[in-house]
């Protein structure tokens, strides 16, 4: 497929994971993409340009957004992917952590959004995909502020989406569950807790960055046209769970009795 052929785009947290996933399906799909992050991605492509930029900084943001203007004269898609875990119980987070995670997790979004914004106006729109997390639609033990900083992401989609729409920006969210990462790695390092999680998932696995990149890059073409503040979880089916024990073996044995 060629959908993001002509078309330019900004990847934040595009090193790595998710991000480095999303970026390599639009530069696949004729996307030349800008990646906004502190580090380099490991792909090169006379398509990819790097910027390292803290995206919890304006002048940074802007200066991003204004090199992929200068380069390619026109932005027409921004994926706001970068962010951070936390794992504490309120009692036991500084308030410094708890400003941290807010301000990756959430005030980056703002800026790049404020910033992309008024550059699509001028090319009569564009896409907006923020990357949330299904931690921003339920909640999670031990880790409030990457819930709260997650579902703020999610409502400010939606508010953006209204915003948005008579500019012709079209502004969704993906929401990924458990996904094969460096920052999910811990939570499944350990065979036991792996199958913990597992045992919460419909499908009985993890996700791919790959399979996360397909759906950013489906909200962010024209396939996607007629969707805007549309909150999307690839989750496996985790959030179709009530939390009940997954027993399917034992009431299958029972419907043979």
């Amino acid at each position: 497929m060629t959908r993001f052929e002509g078309k330019v785009a900004i990847v934040t947290g595009g090193a790595r994971g998710i991000g480095a996933a999303i970026v390599a399906r639009l530069v696949a799909e004729g996307a030349n993409v800008l990646v906004a992050d502190l580090d380099p991605p490991a792909q090169q492509s006379e398509r990819i340009v790097y910027r390292r930029t803290d995206a919890t900084q304006a002048a940074e943001v802007e200066a991003a957004v204004a090199a992929t203007i200068e380069r390619w004269g026109r932005l027409d898609v921004l994926v706001n992917n970068a962010g951070i875990g936390a794992l504490a119980e309120t009692p036991d987070m500084s308030e410094d952590a708890w400003d941290k995670v807010f301000a990756i997790n959430t005030k980056a979004v703002f800026l790049f959004c404020k910033a992309a914004i008024p550059a699509m106006r001028e090319t009569g729109g564009g896409a907006i995909v923020n990357i949330a997390s299904i931690s921003g639609l339920v909640g999670d033990y031990a880790m409030g502020a990457y819930n709260a900083s997650k579902g703020a992401v999610v409502n400010y989609t939606r508010s953006l989406a209204l915003d948005c729409g008579r500019d012709g920006i079209r502004v969704n969210a993906l929401c990924p569950g458990l996904i094969e990462t460096e920052m999910a790695a811990a939570a499944i390092a350990d065979p036991i807790d792996r199958a913990f999680w597992l045992d919460r998932i419909a499908l009985s696995r993890a996700g791919r960055p790959d399979e996360m990149a397909a759906v950013a890059a489906f909200l962010a073409s024209d396939d996607a046209s007629y969707m805007t503040g549309a909150i999307v979880a690839a989750d496996g089916g985790m959030t179709a769970h009530t939390g009940q024990p997954n027993a399917p073996d034992r009431i299958r044995q029972r419907k043979l009795r």
